[in-house]
């Protein structure tokens, strides 16, 4: 432990840091006690990935990441099936010792992969050799770190964290066994559970249950590890309600730019309510969301033949409702007399009507709605059938697709989407998971945008501009253009819009002179564009406004990091962003990241327990939750 200005300072390493939320969190842990503070130093985050190390650095603010494959030669064969290049060898203990600075670390955090461990990937291919040696992370980072403090420190860290996705209980059982094994060997008291939500523990916008080990080493922290008390979750409005408008990257970064999506699937987030997910697709009663026509008074207007015509436009026209151009014309000449066979159509399935010696259009029933007009001499009944795959097939014919139904609805093929693909998410609720392929197609990424009209609470007067020649709005308190009428319509400025102002060019003549303020406002920088509806797979940013009145949109990457607590600046004062990687491999790196804030309180109730052992103090009474308890007092670490 460190001294230094009345601050007690405890050492904490990170193996499989990633971008650093865990580190960023642990930074800002802290707890008074016994009149000082005490707060962590971090020794360094290891991670592979040299462009997640440069990205730590940047969140943190700190130099302390260190790039290290911890991959055994195995393990590195059997990820990237290949040989490892020639410059590549296998970390030893001393490696890590000196990436610890030598010095035992007070709290040692683990993050390993959870790629082979998670429910997204099929359960055939998390068995695979390749999955089998990044899952065997768990272990091996682990073991290399304990390996490298009892071997030069003589020592070991007093409490190790390890955290991962709930699965790993099914999926990984045999590598539990053996890290549970290997702490009870370097004498810890251990605690396993999977019911964690970081979600409550932090107090952010997003359910995040995961997967916690907590292992404490009763020689130096002789007192128990009490549970952080749970927060009061935030919605998903609450987080990124105050944020810059998607797609305002200049304020926002460019974490912050709404994905260009084709226009069906702008489409079916529309059409899904809020808080479900493409599975309400099939819900959807289309009959009640075609355009429907309503002409007004007039059109496809009679006029009756013995009283005056309307007035004749000009675009009278059938249909239009501003001319009548249509009469009742009886000089066809039936009148009551005439037979009810005249001009009369008989259907194709009912009996015929008694031919009569002048059958014809004006006589009898001669005419036939005929069903079988789409035919043609020569066509093959078979052409472009379907044949069903469970029935018997047709006659195979040496005809070719065309002639005969070589054609089959094959049900091998049937894709299956996941819960919560297209899923969009209700503003007033908590985000669920952030995950680390957090597309729409994958996920609910996307949210129901309230913030496109009025909401309760704006007031009425907001922007309001009052007219000079009336009654002033009530003066009151917090008078100001966002608030209260405070604009005028200036009478005495009269000053005509210049030429070309609102001007929209024709889409098939050369464009006007591009002045240096061209605006709408100020020229004519509008366009009657002509093109049709977008076609489905065109991609692009189209605002639809959902039946709920919001605009159904995915969230942007900055939003997913605010979800995940990470700093809406970074230190040196740029909005959140991650450099040297692609928006796709952003997301990855956020949904793989510890959230920020649970892993600050987290540190806290670390530091509580180092700060009472400090102080000597076995035992102390509390409300909060037992975490990690002595052997002889094993007790559930948390109730919800």
């Amino acid at each position: 432990m460190l001294l230094r200005d009345n601050i007690h300072y405890k050492t904490a390493a990170v193996l499989f840091g990633g971008i650093g939320g865990e580190s960023a969190g642990l930074l800002r842990s802290q707890v008074e006690y016994g009149g000082g503070l005490y707060r962590f130093k971090l020794l360094c985050s290891i991670d592979s990935d040299p462009v997640a190390c440069r990205n730590h650095d940047l969140i943190t603010g700190e130099q302390t990441s260190v790039v290290m494959d911890l991959f055994r030669r195995w393990q590195y064969k059997a990820w990237h099936k290949q040989e490892p290049p020639a410059n590549w060898r296998e970390m030893t203990a001393w490696d890590i010792w000196l990436a610890f600075k030598q010095q035992v670390p007070f709290f040692l955090f683990s993050s390993p992969p959870c790629k082979g461990l998670s429910g997204l990937l099929p359960k055939e291919k998390s068995e695979s050799e390749q999955y089998q040696a990044l899952n065997f992370l768990t272990v091996s980072g682990l073991e290399l770190a304990l390996q490298a403090c009892d071997e030069y420190g003589d020592a070991i860290p007093a409490i190790i964290q390890l955290e991962n996705v709930p699965r790993i209980t099914s999926r990984g059982k045999p590598l539990l066994k053996q890290i549970k094994k290997l702490l009870k060997k370097f004498g810890y008291e251990v605690s396993i559970r999977a019911d964690h939500n970081l979600g409550e523990i932090g107090g952010f916008g997003q359910n995040r249950v995961r997967f916690l080990i907590m292992a404490r080493d009763p020689k130096q922290v002789p007192n128990v590890i009490y549970y952080p008390a749970p927060k009061p979750m935030r919605t998903i409005g609450d987080v990124i309600g105050p944020l810059p408008t998607p797609g305002d990257t200049e304020v926002g970064g460019p974490l912050h730019k709404l994905p260009r999506l084709q226009w069906k699937t702008w489409m079916r987030l529309a059409l899904i309510p809020a808080g479900g997910d493409w599975r309400d697709l099939q819900k959807v009663d289309y009959q009640s969301l075609r355009i429907i026509h309503e002409p007004r008074a007039g059109a496809y207007g009679v006029a009756e033949w013995d009283k005056p015509s309307g007035a004749v436009t000009g675009t009278a026209g059938p249909g239009k409702s501003n001319g009548v151009t249509a009469v009742s014309d009886p000089r066809l000449g039936l009148g009551e007399s005439g037979k009810t066979n005249i001009l009369r159509i008989q259907p194709a399935d009912q009996p015929g009507m008694c031919v009569t010696g002048v059958p014809g259009p004006f006589q009898g029933a001669a005419c036939i709605a005929d069903p079988a007009l789409p035919e043609h001499p020569g066509r093959h009944p078979a052409k472009y059938r379907i044949v069903c795959a469970d029935e018997a097939a047709p006659c195979v014919t040496g005809s070719r697709f065309g002639s005969g139904g070589i054609a089959i609805s094959d049900s091998s093929v049937n894709t299956k989407l996941m819960p919560d693909s297209f899923g969009v998410q209700a503003w007033d609720e908590t985000a669920k998971t952030i995950r680390a392929a957090n597309r729409i197609m994958q996920a609910a990424g996307s949210v129901s945008d309230p913030r496109i009209h009025d909401r309760p609470g704006r007031y009425t007067d907001k922007f309001r501009v009052q007219a000079a020649d009336g009654p002033a709005a009530t003066v009151t308190g917090t008078t100001d253009v966002q608030s209260g009428a405070q604009l005028i319509a200036d009478p005495t400025v009269n000053r005509p819009p210049r030429a070309g102002t609102m001007g929209v060019q024709q889409w098939n003549e050369p464009g006007k002179t591009v002045i240096g303020s061209a605006d709408v406002h100020a020229s004519a920088a509008a366009v009657a564009d002509p093109r049709p509806v977008p076609a489905d797979n065109e991609q692009g940013i189209w605002m639809i406004i959902a039946q709920d009145g919001t605009w159904h949109r995915p969230l942007t990457t900055y939003e997913l990091a605010m979800l995940q607590s990470f700093p809406q600046f970074l230190p040196d004062g740029r909005p959140f962003q991650l450099e040297g990687c692609s928006d796709a491999k952003a997301r990855e790196y956020i949904g793989n990241a510890v959230p920020r804030d649970a892993a600050e309180e987290m540190g806290n109730v670390v530091l509580l327990a180092g700060a009472e052992a400090d102080a000597g103090i076995n035992f102390s009474l509390s409300w909060d939750p037992v975490w990690v308890a002595p052997g002889e007092e094993r007790q559930p670490a948390v109730l919800h």
